[in-house]
């Protein structure tokens, strides 16, 4: 699957870590904004959901077999040596035939992103739905999980105090954004990881989510 097609922009806090919560208020001026190290889990576009034709090859609608979604992602970081993200998702499927029991095995990836293009690691898994006699909808949970150094995810210091550095009316650097300046952009993309799952479909198949 090629995941340069994939849109995986749009994902990134741009936040820094700290003890204040997010929006409040300093007392000293300004907003306070919290950036989480820990990696995120997202679903890329085009990649939630799946749908199976018989015959595999045609496309029309009255050749639609299994249709299949991800839904209620869910995601926890232990924090350690490394952050492990672990990742939960529910898959709810619906098929056209209910005459008979059916097993259907759907393959879906987790990839770790950096700075929200770059894939730095991949996985494949299975998530099996078991479809009963005369039923039409079958649902499964399936999980996935990743590692990220800690001081890969970490800005520098000089950064951080870049961005969180008290500033004074009439200050040189008062109006500046410090996360408009391009070393602090680039940090800030540096260190941002994402965990992100989806469906492991084909070229055929993505381009037909992408189309349709």
């Amino acid at each position: 699957m090629n995941f340069s097609r994939i849109a995986l922009t749009g994902m990134i806090a741009l936040a820094l870590a700290g003890c204040s919560r997010r929006g409040e208020i300093d007392p000293t001026g300004g907003i306070v904004s919290v950036r989480s190290a820990c990696p995120t889990a997202a679903i890329p576009a085009f990649t939630g959901d799946v749908t199976l034709f018989n015959p595999p090859q045609s496309r029309d609608a009255a050749a639609i077999d299994v249709v299949a979604n991800m839904t209620d992602l869910r995601s926890t970081c232990t924090d350690g040596e490394q952050f492990y993200t672990e990742a939960t998702f529910t898959v709810n499927a619906r098929r056209t035939d209910a005459s008979a029991a059916r097993q259907v095995t759907l393959p879906y990836f987790s990839v770790v992103a950096r700075g929200g293009t770059a894939v730095v690691a991949k996985r494949v898994g299975q998530v099996v739905l078991d479809f009963a006699p005369g039923q039409y909808r079958a649902s499964a949970t399936a999980k996935a999980g990743s590692y990220v150094s800690k001081s890969a995810a970490t800005l520098p210091a000089d950064i951080q105090q870049k961005i969180t550095g008290r500033r004074k009316a009439g200050d040189a650097d008062a109006a500046i954004d410090p996360f408009a300046q391009p070393d602090v952009r680039a940090a800030l993309q540096r260190t941002s990881f994402e965990l992100l799952v989806g469906f492991n479909l084909t070229q055929d198949q993505l381009q037909y989510n992408a189309t349709r």
